[in-house]
């Protein structure tokens, strides 16, 4: 077996070895706890089939593609000097990168159902859509921001746990004056906005650039992105619960 075919293999192997704890418990559930058969057995396990090997493609792409692209573009950036070049990258890697997330394009597009069907905007298809795209605007224009935060204090080298609790702190007091509509849809837009897209990138952004700034260690430096990613949400949801 040539090497590329075993390294594949493996890939399918950790794949198939990551998703056994998930059907386990689902098979688990079915079987002992509502005592029902699979509704389309052959189609869940040709769905499985298709889950391992997406992933196991995912993982590979990630290897080969997006973190290498994604930590060489954040060192040309950084060797170029220009810090407002380098903070717009970052602002345009956020914003791009969650613009094109598919979990927020669900979650927003569902936010806008419920909307309507609560009242809280009017139940038509116009509404919806606006509705959905300012708030995936928001969210996105939000991760932007906080990649700019987050680069800059790479740059500059503060501790990063007095961003995440003055911002914690920030998100509670703004929970307790923010329509309880919004709050919800808030918190959630906080998690989806790191999902498959944007964290490779991230991730890669920020250990591309720890490694190349005298001084900066990409372990205790180059994580902590995701953190911003995910706070600065929450806040900017629900600013726009309240404005909207």
């Amino acid at each position: 077996m040539s090497k590329p075919i075993y390294r594949f293999m493996g890939l399918l192997g950790g794949a198939f070895r990551d998703l056994l704890p998930i059907v386990i418990v689902i098979a688990f559930f079915q079987i002992a706890v509502l005592r029902q058969p699979f509704p389309d057995l052959g189609g869940v396990l040709v769905g499985l089939v298709c889950v391992v090997l997406g992933l196991a493609l995912f993982v590979q792409g990630l290897e080969m593609g997006l973190f290498p692209i994604g930590e060489a573009m954040a060192q040309a950036m950084a060797r170029k000097g220009s810090l407002p070049l380098l903070l717009l990258f970052a602002f345009s890697l956020g914003f791009g990168t969650t613009v094109a997330e598919p979990a927020l394009i669900a979650v927003v597009g569902e936010a806008a159902v419920i909307a309507g069907a609560a009242g809280a905007i009017a139940d038509t298809a116009e509404a919806r859509e606006s509705y959905a795209f300012w708030l995936r605007i928001t969210v996105a224009f939000s991760v932007g921001a906080a990649l700019v935060l987050g680069v800059f204090r790479i740059l500059v080298g503060w501790p990063i746990q007095y961003f995440i609790i003055g911002g914690y702190i920030l998100v509670i007091s703004i929970t307790s004056i923010a329509p309880p509509e919004i709050v919800g849809i808030a918190y959630d837009s906080g998690g989806v906005t790191t999902s498959t897209i944007t964290v490779p990138l991230v991730t890669a952004l920020g250990v591309g650039l720890a490694s190349t700034i005298r001084g900066r260690n990409p372990l205790l430096d180059g994580f902590g992105l995701i953190a911003f990613a995910s706070l600065t949400p929450m806040i900017f949801v629900m600013i726009f619960g309240m404005l909207a």
